[in-house]
């Protein structure tokens, strides 16, 4: 299964993609796709095409989206969620299904602790991806968001084939 983990922001969108086969994950790539344009629907369109390119060099076949927090500033939460849209639409229009992931809940697969500094989740994801080189926070992020989706995508079918052999010894017996 090729997973693809997307970081959004308007200037900056993270993303990274890895392999999963059994409990083997491999780094594909990883990139920082940057809004170009003086307004906002111009830096919109940069990040939506960018990404576009992406997912027809990488052909992911499940996506994963960091959810936005809400901060103080009002303006700069709602950009970012416009920024977020755009991470949203890529994946859908290809027919991809989206997990969204809060942040705690990434860096607590990835690092073991839901509050952890973007340097330890960074950290984690070289120890985890040691033959990947990194394209900046961003893509640090993004691969992190694709190790948590790839580790609940692994259990979430474990507990699958699980229950579908409970239900077959229920009917056998």
């Amino acid at each position: 299964m090729r997973v693809i983990g997307i970081d959004p922001g308007l200037r900056r969108t993270g993303w990274g993609v890895v392999d999963v086969a059994g409990n083997r994950i491999a780094h594909v790539a990883n990139g920082t796709c940057q809004s170009q344009g003086e307004d906002l629907a111009q830096r919109l369109l940069s990040l939506f095409e960018q990404l576009s390119v992406v997912f027809e060099a990488h052909a992911p076949e499940t996506a994963a989206v960091e959810q936005t927090f809400v901060n103080k500033d009002a303006a700069g939460t709602l950009k970012l969620g416009q920024a977020r849209a755009i991470a949203l639409l890529v994946p859908a229009r290809a027919g991809l299904d989206v997990a969204e992931y809060a942040p705690n809940a990434v860096k607590k697969v990835v690092v073991g602790v839901g509050h952890a500094q973007k340097g330890q989740v960074e950290h984690m994801v070289r120890l985890q991806l040691p033959n990947a080189r990194i394209d900046g926070p961003d893509a640090a992020d993004a691969l992190a968001i694709a190790l948590c989706h790839a580790h609940h995508a692994r259990f979430s079918g474990r507990l699958s084939a699980a229950i579908e052999k409970a239900g077959e010894k229920a009917g056998v017996a």
